[in-house]
């Protein structure tokens, strides 16, 4: 028995490490494909979206009967439809306007830079909590805030005199309002994972941005021709970007979830910030400098710190209630 449940967990960190990684390469890929032509960013992630539509379509029928039948048996739940809407609204946060943000923001900085600011957004997962549901605020989430803060500006500095950018500043304030949005999608997705499963809510949660981002192509004027103009290749690209950084890893940090929590998947997910650098200097010829590698050091630990701290607190609550 003591076996099986190793081999359980073992596999939650496997999901997890491949699943953070395969996410890290949305970006590199993103780059590649504005490298190669100028598409607009709502074409680009509408290309996405649209490769990815039919693997969530999938998962959404699939998981449609347990939800009715979960909500049905636990008269603590809400009504069905109300919690749909939540997670409508959440994934709409997360994963059409965060990405909007995200891709227009990688158009002026590079895909590391990109990563290490995007990965601050445990802080605002933690601010938001303060301010939304008066959540109380400990030294070590303080300190681990100055950390992430001070890693984000050494990287910044980084990147301006490497002279990677000519627009860094807007880029960056771009991709801080996606790390914003992405952190207040964490914070309330929480609840709702809980009640809906965690491979249901991600269904809803993406075709819920895909309703979003094919909208919003539609209201930009963009005629539909514009999405059947490119290349054999950036096709191609697009539809690696849909399967392998979108649905498959979002599927496996959903298994990873529901066999080591929450706690363990943000630990074994600060990969992701190294994973970009790194594919970053090998795929785009991106440098990587002392200031960009002090900068994600103390980003990561930072979010190591965090994290942590809480697996440690929630073990001592356990154990207190199993006395």
């Amino acid at each position: 028995m003591a076996t099986r449940h190793r081999s359980y967990l073992l596999a939650g960190i496997i999901f997890t490490l491949l699943g953070a990684v395969l996410f890290s390469g949305k970006a590199v890929l993103a780059k590649v494909i504005y490298r190669e032509v100028n598409i607009p960013v709502v074409n680009l992630l509408s290309l996405r979206m649209l490769f990815s539509l039919p693997f969530y379509l999938v998962i959404f029928f699939l998981g449609w009967k347990g939800f009715k039948q979960r909500t049905a048996s636990d008269t603590a739940l809400q009504k069905p439809s109300k919690i749909l809407l939540q997670a409508i609204i959440v994934g709409a946060i997360g994963y059409y306007l965060s990405s909007y943000l995200d891709f227009t923001g990688l158009k002026y900085i590079t895909a590391g830079l990109e990563r290490i600011i995007l990965f601050a957004y445990p802080a605002f997962t933690l601010l938001l909590s303060v301010a939304l549901f008066r959540t109380r605020i400990y030294g070590f989430q303080i300190l681990a805030l100055i950390l992430s803060y001070v890693g984000i500006a050494i990287a910044f500095v980084g990147d301006i005199n490497a002279g990677h950018s000519g627009n860094i500043w807007l880029g960056s304030v771009l991709i801080f309002g996606c790390a914003f949005t992405y952190g207040l999608y964490v914070l309330l997705s929480g609840r709702l994972i809980q009640k809906m499963g965690a491979s249901f809510f991600t269904s809803v949660a993406m075709l819920s941005a895909t309703v979003g981002v094919l909208l919003h192509f539609v209201l930009s004027g963009s005629a539909i021709s514009s999405l059947f103009q490119w290349s054999f290749h950036i096709y191609f690209l697009a539809f690696i970007m849909a399967v392998f950084t979108t649905v498959v890893p979002s599927y496996l940090i959903s298994a990873g979830l529901k066999r080591i929590g929450s706690n363990n998947v943000a630990i074994i997910s600060s990969i992701g910030p190294m994973a970009t650098i790194l594919q970053a200097y090998w795929f785009l010829g991106e440098s990587f400098g002392w200031l960009q590698f002090i900068g994600t050091v103390l980003v990561v630990a930072g979010v190591l710190i965090i994290g942590m701290k809480v697996k440690k607190e929630t073990a001592i609550v356990e154990a207190a209630k199993n006395k």
